[in-house]
């Protein structure tokens, strides 16, 4: 089984190809999920500059790839909310190049945008690039990804990675009725193995300390019982959140610790960690309705609600991305304005130069009781894309 990305170059070619749709059209966009909302995403510092070469009135927005539908959702919907407020839109997708990404927000930097929005490309030093924006006195707002290592970085918006953690980890002790960690010597003991988001990523560090927060000490019970011994976030981490990584190192420690047993339970903190996972288990002879385990995710992507509805996955963690997308354009205009952007978080999110002030939106554990409730309420799949 193989889950890859779908149209996703399509999806920005609709972006594209909706420009100049008016906005009663954007309107209709922004409002319609997914699939539809897509707007204007192209250059336009020709039109926005001032007579001193200024880019008056533009956002910078740099996002690490179109590979991946979550970003060409998120800068769809910035650009429509930010068009909304009588702003414009300079979006970069830097293709999970590094330097690319870097030369981009010199650019950027060096147009005088108004502000700056990044979600960093992993193991990308943005430290130079960013204080060429801090030169330029450019407000930097930090989406999704916390930028590390600088203190240009004024805001940060996010998702509450801890709590997602702890609804990953509670949703595990609900479901195996792990009611006390110290349960006497006929107490059910479930095996268990962590599957953890790229070690270069802050926020996959949050969620898996979170998790750890709810499972230690059904670990230290021995309630839970992990053979590989993978527990802590940089033995658990998987690079780029790889679906055939996490497919290779599934197969690797079954191979190494579950010869002669059973895996119960495979904690993962994305959606395509349990894909991967998904995989390993099928090449390894797991059967769904037999020793399937319970698998863990986070995203809610539609293949992940496939996957939910059809007995593969327990549960998703779901993260608003038109909320989230929304939320950080708001704080852009409120840069833009003068402003202090809206925060609800001051000490958690430490990029090693300070504490960002950080705005951090809800989630929710969707699972097969609740998924279509919980989507269909967010707005952001309609009935026809739910299975």
């Amino acid at each position: 089984m193989r889950i890859k990305i779908r149209s996703a170059l399509l999806c920005f070619a609709l972006v594209l190809g909706l420009a100049g749709c008016g906005k009663e059209a954007a309107d209709d966009e922004a409002n319609a999920g997914p699939a539809r909302a897509l707007s204007k995403n192209s250059s336009i510092l020709d039109e926005a500059l001032s007579e001193n070469g200024e880019n008056r009135n533009t956002v910078g927005i740099s996002l690490p790839s179109q590979s991946s539908e979550k970003w060409i959702h998120a800068a769809a919907i910035m650009n429509t909310y930010l068009k909304e407020e009588g702003f414009q839109a300079q979006t970069e997708f830097a293709e999970d190049d590094a330097k690319q990404q870097i030369r981009q927000l010199e650019e950027l930097a060096e147009s005088k945008v108004k502000c700056l929005i990044v979600a960093p490309v992993p193991s990308a030093d943005l430290t130079e690039a960013l204080e060429k924006a801090k030169e330029n006195k450019i407000p930097v707002i930090s989406y999704d990804r916390l930028v590390m290592d600088t203190d240009a970085v004024d805001y940060y918006a996010g998702f509450d990675n801890l709590e997602a953690g702890h609804q990953i980890g509670k949703y595990i002790l609900e479901e195996k009725e792990l009611k006390d960690a110290k349960a006497g010597k006929d107490a059910a003991v479930y095996t268990i193995e962590f599957f953890a988001g790229d070690p270069q990523d802050y926020s996959a560090k949050m969620v898996h300390q979170g998790i750890l927060e709810v499972l230690q000490p059904y670990l230290d019970a021995g309630r839970l019982v992990c053979k590989s011994g993978r527990v802590k976030f940089e033995d658990a981490a998987i690079l780029y959140e790889s679906q055939d990584t996490a497919e290779m190192n599934c197969e690797a420690l079954l191979d190494a610790n579950y010869l002669d047993g059973h895996l119960d339970i495979a904690c993962t903190s994305a959606d395509a960690l349990a894909y991967g996972v998904r995989t390993a288990l099928e090449n390894k002879g797991y059967t769904k309705g037999k020793d399937w385990p319970l698998i863990t995710g986070q995203d809610a992507e539609l293949a992940a609600v496939e996957n939910i509805e059809d007995g593969y996955q327990a549960m998703s963690v779901f993260r608003d991305p038109q909320a989230l997308a929304r939320q950080c354009a708001q704080m852009a205009v409120d840069c833009m304005k003068g402003e202090k952007a809206e925060t609800n978080e001051q000490k958690q999110y430490k990029n090693g130069t300070k504490a960002v002030p950080a705005y951090l939106c809800e989630t929710a554990a969707v699972d097969k009781k609740n998924y279509r409730e919980v989507l269909l309420d967010s707005g952001y799949y309609t009935k026809a894309q739910l299975p």
